[in-house]
């Protein structure tokens, strides 16, 4: 049986993604070794753009796969990717007495990024606007958090969930003691 064009192209990002993660490449790693601007690889992947024989040929080489196997109806094999604690990277700069873990993969930060937020007493996390559109939604896991948004302010107990605007000036600290909270930062598309 004659597969469609139309199903191959459908499986393509997702055989090409499953391809970089398992050798443990990013995007920039990829575009790389294959000559492919990092943007077109991350284009290709989300299925945004059907790359050319020519590119695609090179994907395939620097990924180190069988050309005819990445098009081939086979069954793809089930997956995990874990993040191990011991293994987020943290940035401890960006905030006063606030521990910020990056929880999402690289190549999903042009579309959302999520962070574990751990603060200390008297901590806080002041942000200037982010890009129009973009959204916050803070849920806070421990303590009690402050949240300010533009003009508008909330305080949030454990298991309560915040949604905001974050291309104003916002800002969290925690209300009293420590705190910690799961933060998803959605950019407009």
């Amino acid at each position: 049986m004659t597969e469609d064009a139309g199903d191959i192209l459908t499986r393509l990002p997702a055989r090409l993604k499953d391809a970089r993660r398992a050798q443990g490449l990013s995007l920039e790693a990829v575009a790389n070794l294959s000559g492919v601007s990092r943007s077109m690889v991350s284009q290709i992947e989300r299925g945004e753009s059907s790359p050319t024989i020519s590119t695609l040929w090179n994907l395939t080489r620097a990924l180190q796969i069988d050309f005819a196997g990445l098009l081939d109806a086979g069954n793809v094999p089930d997956s995990i990717d874990i993040l191990r604690a011991a293994e987020a990277p943290t940035i401890d700069n960006r905030g006063q007495g606030c521990r910020i873990r990056i929880l999402s993969p690289p190549e999903e930060a042009e579309h959302h990024e999520v962070y574990e937020l751990v603060f200390s007493e008297g901590g806080a996390l002041v942000s200037q606007p982010h890009t129009r559109g973009t959204r916050e939604h803070l849920t806070v896991i421990e303590g009690t958090l402050t949240v300010n948004s533009g003009t508008a302010e909330a305080v949030l107990a454990k298991g309560d969930t915040a949604r905001y605007a974050a291309d104003v000036p916002h800002s969290i600290a925690p209300a009293s003691g420590p705190a910690r909270a799961l933060l998803i930062v959605k950019y407009a598309d």
